[in-house]
């Protein structure tokens, strides 16, 4: 396969390489067999062998019949392992996954001592500059409490540390941090955030969704160099865990433009879908959906509210264990005034809301962008980000207006250990619902949003089917009749993605003619024991026809 030299160019350049890409002169025909082929087609669900030529499924049914005509074809022989439709990542972020490497980890934390520890240590080795982190999670913690800034500054009280939330929408922060935002007793909260504050108006440290802003923005930004390592890294970690696209959201034009940039150089192992931040959305605005090579702008995504974790998510009622029923990350009349501009302009919107009246306030926003016109409604195929607690009169809208429902089943393996509390039992019903919304027709495109989890497709599958944490255990309030079946699980997985990215016709099944995206695992996701999904590899990755990753 030829290699197109990178370079830093603008789109026209970016479109021509990308052309010059793909007239490269094509690959063997490739065959896989000797194992379970699911197509994800329910008329034909499981084929013998496959056959792949320039790139797309050419052939699938009997070895004997796929090999016919396919002289010079590699065989690959799966040795039992399983093939399915390429898994994609229906809603995660590309560019925190490769940070993560970069920055202190505090995934798997398990208290306040343990995060003082790991500071400590990350200190001494880091001695210069603002420390950031994150990854730290409080809701297993002996200690019972979030982190506050006390416990920062008696390691760290010279310079800025910043360490946020493994959901990214709470952060606790040092003096020094503070100090340098400006954040006193005086200091209002903005719009969209809380500055939490001890009983005499003292900042506590902890930073609730857009009050980590007035910190974070006097924050060195990571260099360009950091952001393209980070990606490189992301690409290759995602290719080698099965994944064979990427549904990347809230991405600065920065970041697109180096997605589209690897694309168009040959060196995006996996195809991406970018969802822009509304700060960047002007070139969709202007240009509309556009794609080079495997990476394609397809929309924006907003904010309704918060997370549950950190008490953000906005309820009809309050909290179950705290005052307060959350936050509106946005304005609700500024977030109608954005929908009509992309329902002008036939832009496609993803909206985050994780409580039951942020997701309200986006359906009813929603249905009112397109009045009376369903049809447009349903065609547009706009988006709910997470979609995590719902009313019960709010679950059909999905399927009426055409809204997908975008989210992620390992979220609630994570959450439901702590959601009873926040929550109460009554809301718990329409809390990760994923049967209730199958049932009332909607689509639901699965997902990770790694790095808030760990994107890995095999524990998606494996939460959506069995509704178990990963050491097997579920409460009494879990719920488990809200997991689907594993043939939905792969949909969700699958063909939804693909559905909600407006690419169902190209990819999301092995069906001949459509792009040969191919995740192969060791075990047969479709029958084995739901204990051994988690600990199973990727051992073959294939996108459009190419391998992404081929394990040892």
């Amino acid at each position: 396969m030829r290699m197109c030299n990178r370079r830093e160019l603008g789109g026209v350049a970016l479109a021509a390489l990308a052309a010059g890409c793909a007239s490269a002169e094509p690959s063997p025909d490739l065959i896989l067999h000797g194992g379970p082929i699911y197509t994800g087609v329910a008329a034909t669900p499981r084929v013998e062998a496959v056959r792949i030529r320039n790139g797309r499924f050419a052939a699938l049914g009997a070895l004997s019949d796929v090999s016919a005509r396919a002289r010079g074809a590699r065989l690959i022989d799966l040795a039992g392992a399983a093939a399915f439709p390429g898994f994609k990542d229906g809603h995660c972020h590309l560019g925190g996954v490769g940070m993560a490497a970069m920055v202190l980890d505090l995934v798997g934390v398990g208290s306040v001592a343990g995060l003082r520890e790991r500071l400590h240590a990350y200190a001494a080795t880091h001695p210069e500059g603002a420390i950031y982190g994150r990854g730290w999670i409080e809701t297993h913690w002996p200690e019972r409490r979030f982190p506050n800034r006390a416990d920062l500054d008696d390691i760290v009280g010279d310079r800025p540390v910043f360490l946020e939330r493994v959901d990214g929408h709470a952060a606790v922060v040092n003096g020094a941090a503070l100090a340098l935002a400006g954040v006193d007793s005086t200091t209002a909260n903005p719009a969209g955030g809380s500055i939490e504050r001890h009983a005499d108006g003292r900042a506590t440290g902890m930073l609730i969704d857009n009050a980590m802003g007035l910190v974070q923005s006097r924050l060195p930004a990571p260099t360009a160099a950091m952001q393209r390592q980070a990606l490189a890294q992301a690409l290759s970690l995602y290719a080698a865990r099965g994944w064979t696209g990427a549904t990347n959201m809230s991405t600065s034009l920065a970041e697109a433009m180096l997605l589209q940039e690897f694309a168009a150089a040959g060196e995006a192992p996996i195809h991406t879908d970018i969802y822009l931040t509304p700060e960047d959305s002007q070139i969709v605005f202007r240009r509309g959906a556009f794609a080079v090579g495997n990476a394609h702008v397809r929309g924006v995504k907003l904010y309704m509210d918060g997370a549950l974790g950190s008490r953000g998510a906005a309820l009809l009622a309050p909290y179950a264990d705290a005052h307060g029923d959350g936050l509106l990350v946005t304005p609700p009349d500024e977030l109608r005034a954005f929908l009509a501009r992309a329902r002008a302009q036939n832009v496609q919107i993803a909206t985050h809301a994780i409580g039951d009246r942020g997701n309200r306030l986006v359906l009813d926003a929603y249905r009112d962008a397109f009045g009376d016109d369903s049809g447009a409604s349903r065609a547009a195929r706009w988006r709910i980000e997470h979609a995590q607690v719902l009313a019960a009169d709010d679950i059909p809208r999905f399927a009426a207006l055409g809204i997908v429902a975008s989210m992620q089943p390992s979220h609630a393996i994570s959450d439901l250990h702590f959601a009873p509390s926040r929550l109460g039992r009554e809301r718990l019903a329409g809390a990760y619902a994923w049967r209730s919304l199958l049932d009332s027709g909607a689509v639901i495109a699965g997902g990770s949003d790694a790095p808030v989890e760990r994107g890995d497709p095999l524990i998606e599958f494996y939460a959506a089917a069995y509704r178990h944490d990963l050491t097997g255990f579920a409460g009494a309030d879990w719920r488990l009749d809200q997991a689907v079946t594993r043939a939905e699980a792969l949909r969700m997985l699958t063909w939804a993605p693909a559905y909600a990215a407006f690419a169902e016709r190209e990819r999301g099944t092995i069906e001949v003619g459509k792009r040969a995206d191919v995740s192969v695992f060791s075990v047969d996701l479709m029958t084995v024991e739901p204990s051994a999904i988690p600990t199973a590899q990727a051992r073959l990755t294939l996108v459009d026809g190419r391998i992404a990753h081929e394990a040892n």
